[in-house]
């Protein structure tokens, strides 16, 4: 057992001193900022989909507050930080648009099927989790197809971008969106039931740390905490190699995309963070005991299902400016309007997901445990 910890304890040192050969420092902070938020999701079991997941169906709202909590935390330091560093720092910023609400609201529905969201399906596939594998492959897939076809959904309709602070200066901005959150916490706790009202411990420091964390990213990074934009890189790099041409497509045309695409991902902020989170989720497992079989058995249809649901939760994501980290997290906590409208739409879809997660997915008899809630 200490061997084999102090192996992991040598493994993540060496993934940072060869990051930091190979793309600098900066580089190198990044991927510790990712295995940070490995470590606190998985090893203090802090989630998204999950808690909402429980919410809905059990009124236990101990998860979402402590998200909302740490949405808080972050916010209360990123608002003032992209004021006083306009030409640096920028926020996670979109437009509230039709295909953005329709996205989020699909969104929400998929990431119930495949038991995690952004984060939750790189900690889930990161801890060993097979749902969470296949529901990564369809993600990445789903997160490349969405570019090709952005163009066209945001020409749908959208209003300009638009922030609290925008609106309402920074100081006001900031109490706005502290209020808000502080409403909606109050909301989730007279609606919880009794006992599943207030975090525990390990969730206030969950909350403490990924805030942290997140501030991290954003000064570190010069933009918020992202997962969509990194998994999205992946699949066109693999869509490239095998002979596509992306030139002439809107997205991957523009200057910035086109140059990421011409270098290594460890240029990228967000693959970065993207890898560090799934080498922390993977420390987490190998430092506990050995545990038994993380998912159900399922039928043949059922995996399927959930490479399809992968696949659609990342070309949603996409349509729909971010998932749980990207548009509700990073949205909120940098003052973005959008981040709003996608935490109702995405929670509603919640509610739907969970209604067909039963019809869709079949497990064989007999049932062999679950994995953690992401």
């Amino acid at each position: 057992m200490i061997l084999n910890r102090l192996s992991l304890i040598a493994a993540s040192l060496v993934l940072v001193v060869v990051v930091f050969g190979l793309a600098g420092p900066r580089a190198a902070l990044l991927v510790l900022v990712g295995i940070g938020f490995g470590l606190a999701l998985e090893g203090l079991r802090f989630g998204f989909a999950g808690p909402w997941r429980v919410m809905i169906t059990e009124r236990d709202g101990r998860g979402l507050v402590a998200q909302l909590l740490a949405i808080g935390l972050t916010a209360a330091v990123a608002i003032p930080l992209l004021a006083s560093a306009p030409g640096e720092l920028i926020g996670a910023h979109a437009p509230i648009g039709l295909a953005m609400i329709a996205g989020a609201f699909v969104f929400g529905a998929a990431m119930q099927l495949v038991m995690g969201c952004g984060s939750g399906t790189l900690v889930n596939a990161g801890s060993g989790n097979l749902i969470g594998a296949v529901a990564l492959v369809g993600f990445i897939a789903g997160s490349f197809l969405g570019t090709l076809h952005l163009d066209w959904w945001t020409g749908l309709g959208a209003l300009p971008t638009l922030t609290i602070q925008g609106l309402a200066g920074t100081n006001g901005g900031l109490a706005l969106t502290l209020v808000g959150l502080a409403a909606v916490a109050a909301f989730v706790i007279a609606r919880s039931a009794p006992g599943k009202k207030m975090p525990p411990r390990r969730l206030w420091i969950a909350a403490i740390l990924i805030a942290l964390l997140a501030i991290g990213n954003l000064i570190v990074a010069g933009q918020p905490w992202g997962i969509v934009y990194g998994l999205g890189l992946w699949g066109a790099k693999i869509a490239q190699a095998v002979g596509m041409d992306l030139a002439a497509n809107a997205f991957w045309s523009g200057p910035v995309h086109a140059e990421r695409l011409e270098q290594s991902i460890l240029t990228d902020y967000t693959s970065l963070t993207n890898v560090g989170l799934l080498f922390g989720a993977f420390l987490v497992m190998r430092w506990r005991a050995p545990v038994g079989e993380q998912v159900k058995r399922l039928k043949l249809e059922s995996w399927a299902v959930i490479l399809i649901a992968g696949l659609v939760l990342g070309y949603s994501a996409r349509i729909a400016f971010g998932c749980n980290v990207g548009a509700f997290f990073s949205g909120i906590s940098t003052g973005s309007l959008h981040g709003w409208v996608w935490f109702a739409a995405a929670f509603i879809g919640s509610g739907v997901g969970l209604k067909l997660r039963p019809v869709l997915l079949r497990p064989m008899t007999p049932p062999v445990g679950e994995g953690q809630p992401a």
